[in-house]
């Protein structure tokens, strides 16, 4: 099945491994994609916590394709395309749909003070580019400046649910998600992410699905289960386990830091290895912490 209705349950966020010339590793890259699938993973996304902003644009081309080509149709493989000038969007955007792509996301430019017309210009020209949906990212929680609800709003209304879908993550988040439900009738399908931190609320607020980092999806997967199927016991306990462990993640960086050692213990990924320069480094003591929780973690869902 492709098409919006295919977005659907837990779609990680891939992390890009890199060679020892600083190159995307490929067969590191293959094997993650062929974990996270076997993981319980709906589908699988290349985004921010790729660190694509830190690869140049014809590598996040080479990105996308390869993913595309690992994949081979199994799931939907959604591609991030925002940048911080249109015509790059778009190059970007037509790559993500000639690498067969099945949807786009984007971010609004993050360095730019924007006028809400200029914003809106750039989301309809990415649209114009492409018959694929596109999901809207509103990544203020992390980097650049929250997507006015009013322009969100319409985008919706003359593009449709076919077209338009939603990732929001301007803080408060809760709030937010419900004030787009609320103003779209609840025709927005947005995705949730927050690494899963609030899964549980995001669900009872109508998300379609999460789009948390790669390291967890086995824990995440199985949270979105138990949501779906109602059972409050099995999601009070993975949650209580999954929470402490997703507390110390504050930051873009952080978030590649976790992920990739926890992909690294895991067998996953060969090394930890992150383009430079990074604003987190992880610590003898926090990562003690981290593999305790993981541990505890593994014994909840795995019991």
């Amino acid at each position: 099945m492709t098409g919006p209705a295919a977005l659907r349950g837990v779609l990680p966020v891939l992390a890009t491994p890199f060679g020892p010339d600083w190159s995307i590793d490929e067969e590191a890259l293959g094997a993650e994609v062929e974990w996270v699938l076997s993981q319980g993973a709906d589908g699988v996304v290349i985004a921010m916590v790729s660190e694509i902003l830190r690869l140049a644009t014809d590598e996040r081309e080479h990105l996308a394709a390869l993913v595309c080509e690992q994949v081979a149709g199994r799931v939907p493989v959604v591609v991030s395309v925002g940048t911080e000038s249109t015509p790059v969007a778009l190059r970007l955007t037509r790559a993500a749909e000639d690498a067969g792509a099945d949807a786009v996301m984007a971010v609004p430019p993050l360095t730019a003070v924007a006028e809400d017309a200029e914003v809106e210009s750039y989301f309809r020209a990415i649209l114009g580019a492409t018959g694929l949906p596109l999901i809207v990212q509103d990544a203020s929680g992390y980097v650049g400046l929250p997507i006015p609800l009013g322009l969100q709003a319409r985008l919706l209304t003359d593009h449709g649910p076919g077209r338009i879908l939603f990732k929001p993550e301007a803080v408060p988040v809760g709030p937010r998600l419900s004030a787009l439900r609320d103003a779209t009738g609840g025709r927005a399908r947005a995705f949730e992410g927050s690494g899963g931190a609030a899964l549980a609320d995001s669900f009872a607020r109508g998300v379609a699905g999460t789009m948390p980092g790669p390291d967890l999806v086995w824990a995440i997967s199985a949270l979105w289960r138990a949501l779906e199927a109602g059972d409050h016991t099995r999601v009070r306990a993975v949650n209580e386990a999954l929470s402490p462990l997703l507390s110390p993640v504050s930051s873009l960086d952080s978030y590649v830091v976790f992920e990739k050692h926890l992909l690294v213990r895991q067998g996953v990924l060969p090394d930890t290895r992150a383009r430079a320069p990074l604003g987190f480094h992880l610590d003898a003591e926090t990562r003690r912490q981290i593999d305790e929780l993981f541990d505890r973690l593994k014994e909840v869902v795995f019991a």
